[in-house]
């Protein structure tokens, strides 16, 4: 039971995250480079105060953690903040809750799996949900297709992160809050060089960096409650649960931006569809 809360826990802080950047963009104090840089900035306190709870803490074994943060939350969560600020936060849930789709079609085409009947089930579902999304009759003015498009890329990229892990049978004995440290510091790694590279100017006003750590600290918080259920449960358990995170990203936007997200029965069902496919593959891969 202490599994299955910790990980609709996990769900829930994740879901929260998209509603709390798009508070965060508007008004557009920063570039969004910026704020996903100020946002992680925010994870990794959570986790490294985690992992000296925790104990443990080691500089060996630590490559592919950092290596795949990288890829995500580095890479990807550039993406996925661009993604909330062109899209809408309950669009850019749906869509970023594809991820297990992409995680199964690069398994496939790149790693030679197998996948077996419910799992590409899954698959169908979240495709349908996918095409509920892109056949939205009306949306709001605010919402655009090349939002959505970047939403994707960043879910795509999480899939891929979580392919490179599993392809190498990560057998580690880096304690998990440690790990998840150590990624969020390659990923600072990458966006302090993107917001380098776009010559961005980093500031700190206090209005401005509170509205970027707390969805920051929603994500760190998701993670440690993620971990935490792994400990308890096994990941047939833990992992359909907190597939539902696409839903309550969708719930928290009707709720706080009704006004601005306009969430209506299209993007319902389609968070609904890309949530039970998820769910499946994560039971059943």
């Amino acid at each position: 039971m202490d599994a299955v809360a910790l990980a609709l826990a996990s769900a829930a802080l994740f879901g929260a995250m998209p509603v709390a950047v798009r508070f965060a963009l508007v008004p557009p104090l920063v570039p969004a480079a910026v704020g996903a840089l100020l946002m992680q900035v925010g994870t990794f306190t959570v986790l490294c105060v985690a992992a000296a709870i925790q104990g443990g803490v080691t500089l060996d074994g630590l490559v592919p953690f950092l290596i795949a943060g990288a890829i995500a939350p580095g890479l990807s969560n550039l993406f996925i903040t661009i993604g909330i600020r062109e899209a809408g936060s309950s669009r850019a849930s749906v869509a970023f809750g594809m991820a297990p789709l992409f995680a199964v079609t690069m398994a496939v085409l790149v790693f030679d799996e197998r996948p077996g009947v419910v799992v590409l089930l899954g698959a169908l579902l979240i495709v349908c949900g996918g095409v509920a999304l892109a056949l939205e009759p009306e949306r709001p003015r605010h919402v655009r297709r090349l939002g959505i498009a970047f939403a994707l890329v960043g879910a795509a990229l999480f899939a891929l992160r979580d392919n490179l892990v599993r392809d190498e049978s990560l057998e580690t004995e880096v304690p998990s809050m440690t790990a998840g440290a150590a990624m969020l510091a390659s990923s600072l790694v990458v966006t302090s060089c993107v917001v380098l590279v776009r010559r961005n100017r980093v500031v700190w006003p206090a209005r401005v960096v509170g509205r970027w750590l707390l969805p920051g600290a929603f994500v760190g918080f998701s993670y440690v409650a993620l971990f935490e259920a792994f400990y308890r449960a096994t990941v047939s358990v833990v992992a359909p649960i907190v597939a539902t995170e696409s839903l309550f990203g969708v719930v928290f936007s009707a709720l706080l931006l009704q006004r601005t997200e306009l969430v209506g029965r299209r993007v319902v069902l389609g968070a609904a569809l890309v949530v039970t496919g998820g769910a499946l593959i994560a039971a059943f891969r």
